[in-house]
């Protein structure tokens, strides 16, 4: 196992600056998720951790050293793609085994780390098929078979289950999770999908265009969102946001909103533009005092409720553990719950409250 080091990484195409200035730590053993929007950066990252792409400048460090320059298969990584990647002509075991082959390990280790690679995944029964008569689900272990077998300081993931249907991803992040535990290896896992960073986690770095823009642990990031981008990209449904001023203990919109706030800080009142945000699920029936707002859709799935509603000229993402009887068209008040409300700069986005 070993850490990450990634001091002022840059990488140019030309004039095109694709990342810019980045730097973190992966520590020893550490699963970090790097989430973002297409084209942010991510896969950018991680091709580069790999030796895939070159890097432009900085320095990046795998175990306290320097490899930049290293090729791929001198950085002791494993990488785990998208595609699966598998050889076709090549049943399991082959394909799991392939890369020890190439680097002349005795036919007997070989086997023996393929049958326990196999016995960890539950592919015992396949490694004598060919990919083509695997499930999407069997055909990526066994890309997680090839990397195990390697016994990498490394595991690299590039969205590995975007080709999956909803119920196989649930089931394969948690075969993943359970896979770490186990061997302990530090990954790092690029994603897309905040749903997976959230939940797979140790860590969640979330790019965007090119930058971290923050870092910290998955309830850490969706409780105290470093900037308007971060709080609308983790978390769904998003994070409702409101611009305004802040007026003797509440923030009122441009569109006549009135919201508390937790506490009555004189540093924000006046005319100053702000933006409010607050989460669809911090929001609390509240018949006697709360706003009223105008329901326009309703979206019940069993275990809550998701309202889409207008307040003033502004539309509001609503979410509820409870079922309420509520159509559209119908009105009914609601408040934010203590605490609930967070306070961004309109101008740089950045969040402004501790």
């Amino acid at each position: 196992m070993a850490s990450i080091s990634m001091r002022d990484i840059r990488k140019h195409y030309g004039a095109v600056k694709a990342i810019h200035g980045v730097s973190m730590e992966v520590e020893d053993g550490e699963f970090v998720v790097l989430v973002g929007p297409s084209g942010c950066g991510k896969s950018t990252m991680l091709r580069m951790i790999a030796g895939l792409e070159p890097i432009t400048s900085g320095e990046l460090l795998i175990g306290g050293k320097v490899v930049n320059r290293l090729a791929p298969k001198d950085r002791d990584i494993a990488m785990v793609f998208q595609n699966y990647a598998l050889y076709p002509h090549m049943n399991v075991a082959e394909n799991m085994g392939f890369s020890l082959k190439l680097r002349g390990a005795p036919a007997a280790d070989t086997e023996k780390r393929v049958r326990e690679a196999a016995r960890i995944l539950a592919l015992e029964p396949y490694l004598d098929r060919l990919p083509k008569n695997l499930s999407g689900g069997q055909r990526q272990r066994v890309a997680m078979g090839r990397a195990i077998v390697r016994d990498p300081e490394v595991f690299l993931f590039d969205e590995p289950l975007s080709n999956l249907d909803a119920k196989l991803r649930v089931a394969m992040r948690a075969e993943i999770k359970q896979l770490h535990r186990r061997l302990g290896i530090t990954t790092v896992y690029v994603t897309h999908d905040q749903t997976e960073a959230m939940t797979m986690a140790d860590r969640i770095v979330v790019m965007h265009d090119g930058r971290v823009e923050q870092m910290g642990t998955p309830l850490d990031i969706y409780d105290r969102p470093a900037s308007t981008f971060v709080a609308t990209f983790i978390g769904m449904p998003a994070m409702n946001l409101l611009t305004g001023r802040v007026e003797d203990g509440q923030f009122i919109s441009d569109d006549g909103i009135r919201l508390p706030l937790p506490v009555n800080d004189n540093r924000f009142s006046g005319a100053r533009h702000l933006v409010c945000g607050v989460r669809p699920e911090m929001f609390a029936l509240d018949p006697e005092t709360g706003m009223e707002v105008t329901i326009d859709v309703v979206e019940p799935t069993g275990s809550e409720t998701q309202v889409v509603a207008r307040a003033g000229g502004s539309e509001i993402n609503l979410l509820f553990r409870e079922r309420i009887g509520v159509r559209p068209g119908d009105t009914m008040r609601v408040r934010p719950v203590d605490g609930a409300p967070h306070l961004f700069d309109a101008d740089s986005g950045m969040r402004i409250v501790s």
